[in-house]
């Protein structure tokens, strides 16, 4: 904790009068006060350290930390009208997420804490925001492990079954009520970006979701093919496409991991390459086999593409960290027999911001590899 890391696990606890999900007093050696936290009797983490200092934690509390939340994103001026206002521990606000997408706020409580203090943080959201509907995606897993419910329910005014968004150039249709996160994933919004800087010719997207990427790769490119395993997927991209009026993106049904071993046997061959992937490491358990999954996707694609092409893959694996995945990539180029520069090291966006001294808020990585030859 003094360290700046805002969590406190079960077994450093010795005594507790509280009941669930209350803010607390947090008392140490000699009953010195340690300052004022979210309380959970269900979670390994039974204290979320809210202040480290005895302020009262009332409404113009949570009123201050929400408006300088909302006024930081204010400040990057993003070209979009979807984009994250609440990041959790890395905005003081430990459990708690709200992103937007235009008029719409969606929202996950996922402490105890956080959930119960909903009735109180919907109404300052609503005046600070102007939002004309609420919706509380609370279906993530990991509420299971605070005792709470997976639930998706609405919590103000209206919100609509798909929401109109846009990302710089890129319309786009948001399912709230279904989508994955909260409808789309809005930390890769800069690096599409940066990715559009070095696409040309052939693009290839994979695990492409609602067609994030390959959208925003269209304007540079000749010819983009999505790939995604999932039929809605699929369809999502093509709809998005066409909105986008974009007859040149084509999405297909496939298996990443085998579409990538046939592209190789036919001797297909692309300018650009993106692979951003789903957590293949949700566990410190599963880092062995996601390491083999990094080298494999990283090899495969360094082997269709063109010399002088540039490969822009990304890990969202927390246990998979920088130094690891750097090492799963250094592997695939030595048995691609390739020769590969680093152009550019990336994270998630700046209103997915990292927390000094809170390295579970620092998942993203994104690499951008060219290849020489």
């Amino acid at each position: 904790m003094r360290a700046g890391h805002p969590w406190i696990y079960r077994s450093d606890v010795s005594g507790v009068e509280a009941a669930p999900g209350d803010v607390v007093q947090v008392l140490g050696v000699k009953e010195r006060p340690l300052g004022r936290a979210l309380f959970s009797d269900q979670s390994q983490i039974t204290l979320r350290m809210l202040t480290r200092d005895e302020r009262a934690v009332d409404d113009r509390f949570w009123l201050a930390r929400l408006r300088q939340a909302l006024d930081y994103r204010a400040s990057l001026q993003l070209d979009a009208t979807a984009c994250r206002l609440v990041h959790g521990e890395a905005d003081l606000l430990p459990s708690l997420i709200v992103d937007r997408y235009g008029d719409v706020l969606v929202v996950q409580a996922l402490s105890q804490g956080m959930d119960r203090l909903l009735p109180t943080l919907v109404p300052m959201l609503v005046t600070l925001t102007g939002a004309t509907g609420v919706l509380a995606r609370n279906d993530p897993k990991v509420r299971t492990l605070e005792g709470l419910p997976q639930e998706v329910r609405l919590l103000h005014g209206e919100v609509p079954a798909l929401v109109p968004a846009r990302e710089g150039p890129v319309h786009c249709e948001v399912d709230p009520w279904h989508g994955q996160k909260t409808g789309l994933f809005l930390d890769q919004r800069e690096n599409r970006e940066a990715a559009a800087r070095y696409a040309s010719g052939r693009v290839l997207d994979c695990f492409s979701y609602n067609g994030g990427f390959a959208l925003r790769l269209a304007s540079v490119a000749r010819e983009v093919i999505a790939l995604d395993s999932s039929a809605d997927a699929v369809v999502r991209i093509a709809r998005n496409a066409a909105l986008n009026s974009l007859p040149h993106v084509t999405a297909r049904e496939a298996n990443v991991f085998d579409e990538l071993r046939h592209l190789e046997r036919l001797g297909d061959r692309f300018d650009c390459i993106v692979l951003d992937p789903p957590a293949f490491a949700k566990n410190k358990a599963a880092v062995t086999r996601a390491m083999a999954g990094y080298k494999e996707i990283n090899l495969r694609a360094l082997r269709l593409l063109n010399t002088g092409g540039f490969l822009v893959t990304c890990s969202c694996s927390y246990n998979v960290d920088e130094a690891l995945f750097g090492q799963a990539l250094y592997e695939a180029s030595v048995d691609s027999h390739r020769a590969v520069t680093v152009v550019e090291k990336r994270m998630q966006g700046r209103d997915h911001p990292v927390l000094l001294g809170v390295p579970e808020t620092y998942y993203l990585k994104c690499v951008i590899l060219r290849t020489l030859d």
